[in-house]
């Protein structure tokens, strides 16, 4: 019986949402602020329909896809792991005073959801 997950995490921060855009988006980076990122490669632009392969810190490969890039405002990228789906999206929100709220939701759909 499939089961799903969902989380989420919101923080303002002190930079443009451009500024915000711009790291998110530079996936050579991720390793350099996000601990779950060991190595990373994309398979071209980031855009949508793009693929990519993570290295996690305990040296699992997985491979996802940009399913809707819409910058500079928000993405969603997809990984299947076995039947479970697993969608995590980063949404930008610009607020007054050159600062954005920053949200990253993930939601998994599946029998290993959980």
């Amino acid at each position: 019986m499939p089961t799903s997950w969902s989380r989420s995490s919101c923080q303002e921060i002190n930079a443009s949402s451009e500024k915000v855009w711009a790291v998110l988006a530079d996936v050579s980076t991720w390793k350099e602020w996000n601990a779950g990122v060991r190595a990373i490669e994309i398979e071209g632009l980031f855009s949508t329909g793009v693929w990519f392969s993570m290295v996690l810190p305990d040296n699992e490969v997985i491979r996802s896809q940009l399913i809707d890039v819409s910058a500079p405002l928000r993405f969603v990228d997809e990984t299947w792991i076995g039947e479970t789906v697993v969608r995590v999206i980063h949404s930008i929100e610009p607020l007054p005073m050159g600062r954005c709220r920053v949200t990253f939701t993930a939601n998994a759909e599946g029998p290993e959801a959980q």
